[in-house]
């Protein structure tokens, strides 16, 4: 396989540069000297802002985008092996890295790494440890899945041996990545078009667990069923947080009127201080001290950590305040779309003023749609009013006989209001004439539902002026 040396700067092509991660990638490149070029299906404000940065991008993806002088490829999981740019680059015999691939290689070169995994909360916990490094000054390179806007965007290239990259298990990705390093925050039965079962899934987790560097951590959350069936036979130490009898954990929990949790963290029944969240819920705390420990472990302060912590406001699409109807009504979105997510972000959003909740939720996938129907049905019961759009299918097209409207029945039969309707248009129309003063609107999901809220704020403005 090829190797990227950050000693060596090469000429690395990229096949669908303009996505989140890749994008993130060829920055990094990018500011360690390599040339770096790709292709994406059109222009966008990241592919502008690599070209601004010496990046050259073609659009659309063609074979004879391919520089002669190039000495890999590397493509995203989107990119098949009919995409014209695949086949030229076999045929010219250059080198192909998958996106896992070069971000486990980019990793490599750098000393104190770390990789943030589990099947929830990745993004946001990256996105808080995040904030630690950065209030620490030790200028990180950071590379998290979604806009944190402390950085203003997606990536962050420091001039530090610090490292800190979000580590998806979808495809096994995160087993390219050897990081000292690792976090695991939950395992549940997800992305399963491709695991066979969560037993498959927490194999998967075992061997991201293993490639742990020896003189790194594991820090696993001590509520994951069976860990000894994940920690087993790893080299790394094994530090856990969560529990009373846990090596890291929170105690003296309040919430205030929106949700947001202060509490005092311990460290083998030391008490580190008080701590202050700037997000909201139970889950947050857990994610905040998974973050302390991790911090802890690299050497930061608490200091530190109480700084950046309060410094964290949330990731986009993450239980983000999009803002507020003329009626007190408050329109919210937030990424949930698994059913623990979901749960997770309903059960913060009662610690969060309102008069009732209604959550739009847009499920995501067909294949996770029926096999998590009942999980889905169970979870979205908690809000007071459930307005479904249409599946969004994503990389699918079969679907498996199932539609929203199989859902908002199983809804139904428990007891929660549910309504389908086929579009957004129609979505925005019912919400004007039903969300009452003060009430909250949860746009929910892994597709483009966050536009209903978007749209419903811009007509509210609208019909002010």
């Amino acid at each position: 396989m090829y190797q990227i040396d950050f000693s060596s700067p090469a000429h690395i092509y990229f096949c669908g540069i303009g996505g989140i991660s890749m994008s993130g990638l060829a920055s990094v490149l990018l500011k360690e000297g390599f040339t770096v070029t790709g292709s994406d299906s059109k222009q966008s404000p990241l592919t502008n802002q690599l070209a601004q940065q010496g990046a050259k991008i073609l659009c659309p993806q063609k074979a004879e985008n391919l520089p002669a002088d190039a000495d890999a490829m590397v493509y995203t999981a989107a990119i098949h092996p009919d995409n014209p740019e695949y086949v030229r680059a076999v045929e010219m015999g250059i080198p192909m890295l998958t996106r896992a691939q070069l971000l486990g290689q980019v990793m490599a070169n750098y000393d104190n790494s770390c990789a943030v995994a589990g099947t929830h909360g990745k993004t946001t916990t990256t996105s808080m440890l995040s904030c630690i490094l950065l209030q620490a000054d030790m200028d990180p390179t950071i590379s998290v899945g979604g806009i944190l806007r402390e950085i203003g965007g997606n990536i962050r290239v420091g001039s530090s041996e610090n490292f800190i990259a979000e580590a998806c298990e979808y495809t096994n990705s995160f087993l390219s990545l050897k990081p000292k390093y690792g976090m695991i925050l939950n395992i549940d039965a997800d992305h399963l078009d491709f695991f066979k079962d969560l037993d498959d899934i927490r194999h998967s987790f075992h061997r991201f667990a293993k490639n742990i560097r020896p003189d790194g951590a594991l820090i696993i959350n001590a509520l994951i069923p069976d860990l000894p069936g994940i920690t087993d036979g790893i080299d790394a130490r094994v530090i856990t947080y969560g529990t009373a009898q846990s090596d890291y954990y929170p105690d003296n929990i309040t919430y205030d009127d929106l949700g947001l949790g202060t509490f005092h963290a311990y460290h083998n029944g030391e008490d580190l201080g008080s701590f202050s969240l700037r997000v909201p819920g139970a889950h947050n705390v857990s994610n905040a001290i998974c973050a302390i420990a991790a911090a802890d472990q690299m050497g930061v302060s608490m200091d530190a950590c109480r700084r950046g912590l309060l410094e964290f406001s949330g990731a986009d699409r993450r239980f983000q305040i999009k803002g507020t109807l003329k009626n007190g009504a408050v329109i919210i979105d937030d990424y949930a779309h698994h059913p623990t997510e979901i749960r997770t972000t309903l059960e913060a959003a009662m610690k969060y003023p309102h008069n009732r909740i209604w959550c739009v939720f847009q499920p995501h996938t067909y294949t996770r749609t029926k096999a998590l129907m009942s999980g889905f049905a169970d979870a979205l019961s908690l809000a007071d009013e459930v307005v479904l759009a249409p599946i969004y299918a994503a990389r699918e097209t079969d679907t498996l006989g199932i539609s929203s409207d199989t859902l908002r029945q199983n809804i139904a039969n428990l007891g929660t209001d549910a309504y389908y309707l086929t579009g957004f248009d129609k979505i925005e129309a019912f919400l004007r004439s039903h969300v009452a003063p003060d009430d909250l609107v949860i746009t929910m999901g892994a597709g483009d539902v966050v536009k209903v809220g978007e749209e419903m704020l811009a007509y509210d403005e609208s019909a002010g002026a």
